[in-house]
């Protein structure tokens, strides 16, 4: 599918984004013939665009000073950290000008591609008109940002609060919950990942970010319905064009998997938390533990058992809307469900700061009579300006629909290298967030030491092409490039993770 903004003639494309194109560095070849003599580098598609030149800081500098003054936790991905300069849609390039294909977004964010020149534009026009007001004064970037939001959310999803992050957001989130309900348990899955602020760390259940110290309250775990990696699952479990290569007797219409998970599921509310709970988290599909997908019929079970019990229900779409998985606008939808909350970040913006959550009038009622909630920068005219153009991107230029075509394709080919590879255990996932879960062997599904999955991962990067990670054990590769991302540019990058498992099990076999 070609996006709308590339049928543009070359001057109004360059009123929008007025730097010179022509065709994007790439990276050199020589370290490829260091590695191995035995393939070809694949072909990295054109572009036609040219990064500024870098006049910053030298690499050498920026080690020096990440080092005395930012965060010890180690994030950066590679053994020499990537210094990037610049974007232009799916594409990155770092200090040195090479070019490199983006399959990870910035962490499932820039949805629709980095530096979009409608964006671009919106919020260069914003910029120069009113920045901030705080909620105490009103804007009209609110209010035509609030109306566009609220269309594409069923009733009665339609009250919406503004913050500037997907933790804050969850945070807020499980405020109204336990304000609505007059209940204080609220149950997550194991493998959750919904926020590092104090409050939501009691919700993500990875050890990353489990502490000795206090955090949320009030919050217990159940069960991931895994059924690649759980005791159950089978052939028919996920709405996904790639099943598990997990053998069932089920019949299309009835699914054991999910029986035996939501009889785990029972377990948790029978055992684990009082009477009446507050409420349950789900992510539509699990982010950060490498883009799990649930049984189908799971979520609509476990959002009933859950009301029977005083809870709200809750889908945090802060990975999942906006399009990316291609058959819907939110995960949610997938599920045949209808939450009383609705949590969204990182794409609402492409990456600017913002988020929401969007709740019922009767919820935000509740909120308000227990608290006179405020968010000096939520909803503050840049963001809502910018969110406004992204809705308007995702339309224009069909990125929802491109995300079920391309994503498919995508899915279909890495299928194949599943097939190819004893490695490769699982593929997964729907529309363009896509997990690759690497394997000693198919038998154990035990998975690939660490350290072999980090070659991997640097081999990809040395190519050309940049991609996540994730899982409980870093197993698993995460695929989320931006929506606009094309089937030539799949097919290139399905080709060099192929050369970087011929290139991993040629060193395997020395």
């Amino acid at each position: 599918m070609t996006l709308a903004w590339r049928h543009l003639p070359r001057t109004l494309r360059e009123t929008s984004s007025p730097r010179i194109r022509k065709k994007c560095p790439s990276l050199s070849g020589a370290f490829w013939t260091s590695i191995t003599k035995l393939h070809t580098k694949p072909r990295m598609p054109p572009c036609d665009f040219t990064p500024e030149r870098y006049q910053s800081l030298t690499y050498d500098r920026v080690l020096e000073i990440h080092k005395q003054h930012l965060s010890p936790v180690l994030t950066s991905y590679f053994s020499e950290p990537l210094l990037l300069h610049q974007g232009h849609m799916e594409w990155l390039f770092d200090y040195e000008g090479n070019r490199y294909l983006d399959f990870f977004s910035g962490i499932v964010t820039v949805g629709v591609g980095h530096c979009h020149p409608k964006v671009n534009a919106v919020a260069q026009k914003q910029l120069g008109r009113l920045w901030h007001t705080s909620s105490l004064f009103f804007h009209p970037s609110i209010h035509e940002y609030a109306e566009k939001l609220s269309a594409l959310l069923p009733e009665p999803l339609k009250v919406i609060f503004f913050v500037n992050s997907g933790s804050e957001a969850n945070d807020l989130a499980m405020l109204m919950a336990r304000a609505h309900s007059g209940n204080t348990d609220i149950i997550s899955f194991r493998g959750a990942y919904h926020g590092c602020s104090p409050y939501t760390l009691g919700l993500s259940n990875l050890v990353s970010f489990k502490t000795k110290l206090p955090t949320g309250i009030g919050c217990q775990s159940t069960m991931c319905p895994d059924v690649f990696r759980g005791p159950w699952g089978g052939s028919h479990c996920r709405d996904s064009p790639v099943q598990t290569i997990r053998k069932c007797s089920c019949a299309p219409d009835c699914c054991q998997a999910k029986d035996q998970y939501i009889e785990q599921f029972k377990d948790t509310l029978n055992t684990s938390v009082a009477k009446s709970i507050a409420g349950f988290f789900a992510e539509p599909i699990q982010g950060v533990n490498g883009f799990v997908q649930y049984p189908k019929g799971f979520l609509k079970e476990a959002f009933a058992l859950v009301r029977e019990q005083g809870g709200v229900c809750i889908a945090d779409e802060v990975q999942t809307g906006f399009g990316r998985l291609g058959s819907h606008f939110w995960g949610f939808q997938t599920h045949g469900v209808l939450p009383d909350i609705v949590s969204m970040a990182k794409g609402i913006a492409n990456g600017f700061p913002m988020a929401a959550v969007v709740t019922t009038p009767e919820i935000a009622k509740s909120l308000a009579k227990s608290l006179s909630y405020f968010s000096t920068f939520g909803g503050n005219p840049m963001a809502c300006a910018i969110g406004s153009a992204v809705l308007e991107v995702i339309k224009e230029e069909n990125l929802q629909e491109n995300s079920q075509e391309v994503g498919t394709h995508m899915l279909l080919k890495l299928a194949n290298l599943r097939d190819e590879f004893e490695i490769v255990g699982d593929v997964r996932g729907k529309g363009l967030m896509i997990g690759i879960e690497m394997v000693k062997d198919k038998m154990s599904r035990q998975p690939l030491p660490r350290e072999e999955v980090n070659q991997i991962h640097e081999d990809c990067k040395r190519m050309g092409l940049l991609i996540g990670r994730g899982g409980i054990f870093s197993q698993t590769f995460r695929i989320a490039p931006p929506m606009c991302i094309t089937k030539p540019e799949v097919d290139f990058a399905v080709e060099v993770f192929r050369s970087a498992l011929i290139q991993h099990m040629e060193r395997k076999a020395k």
